[in-house]
């Protein structure tokens, strides 16, 4: 097939080629902008690449099947890519909406830091790989020193709760702020640590930086947290 003569003299290009070296042409530069090409490019090309077809060798139904073909792909991806980038907006948005009614709500986070309450306790989630014999729980304040420990005792295997009153080893109450929740119990007959996980209280929701993520400001939180790293909604 003979190519269109204003594209460059770059003769014998197929349908699809030439689109591409349209492209370039109108790629925008620092005094005309952004230009992009559109469905009525596609087609002028097309009407003017059959107008200057060699009239002893024409184009053929299988290879205008196939231009047309591409042509069709290319703008259907096109259409899809806008339709998903819609759908994505959407979501986010529907999800912002229903995070939003975790405000003022616990949420139980990855992390064995959590909040204390003033003149209140603090609960944990312990997950464990096996059932135990004895569950032993350290709390040490912010500054990493150790202020309670308890036992909690035999624990089977998987997500188990444990609750903190709030006082130290001689029954005195401890101020509120950030505690870290530690586990560990013997398994197979060696000290193991086990995964914690703690409750906060969320402030407030904001949606991601155009990622699609919603996100969740925690009490006691320096970053925010993604909302599908919450594991479990507690109580007002």
């Amino acid at each position: 097939m003979a190519g269109i003569n204003n594209l460059g003299g770059q003769s014998g290009l197929s349908y699809v080629d030439q689109l591409k070296a349209l492209q370039e042409e109108k790629k925008p530069n620092e005094t005309t902008g952004k230009q992009d090409l559109k469905q009525e490019d596609f087609l002028s090309l097309l009407t003017k690449q059959l107008a200057q077809q060699d009239p002893f060798k024409p184009v053929g139904n299988d290879q205008m099947i196939a231009q047309m073909a591409s042509f069709a792909t290319v703008d259907g991806i096109g259409q899809m890519n806008s339709q998903f980038e819609t759908l994505n907006t959407s979501m986010t948005s529907n999800q912002a909406l229903q995070a939003s009614t975790l405000v003022g709500r616990d949420v139980l986070v990855p992390g064995a830091a959590g909040m204390k309450q003033e003149d209140a306790g603090m609960a944990a989630m312990v997950k464990l790989p096996q059932a135990i014999d004895g569950l032993f729980v350290r709390i040490e304040n912010e500054m990493g020193q150790l202020v309670s420990t308890f036992e909690v005792g035999a624990q089977p295997a998987g997500d188990n709760r444990i609750e903190w009153d709030g006082n130290d080893d001689n029954g005195n109450p401890l101020p509120g702020g950030k505690y870290r929740v530690k586990a560990s119990g013997l398994m197979d007959g060696e000290s193991r640590e086990f995964e914690v996980s703690t409750y906060a209280n969320v402030n407030s929701v904001l949606l991601g930086k155009g990622d699609g993520n919603v996100l969740l400001n925690l009490a006691g939180f320096e970053s925010p947290v993604r909302l599908a790293e919450v594991l479990e909604v507690g109580n007002a």
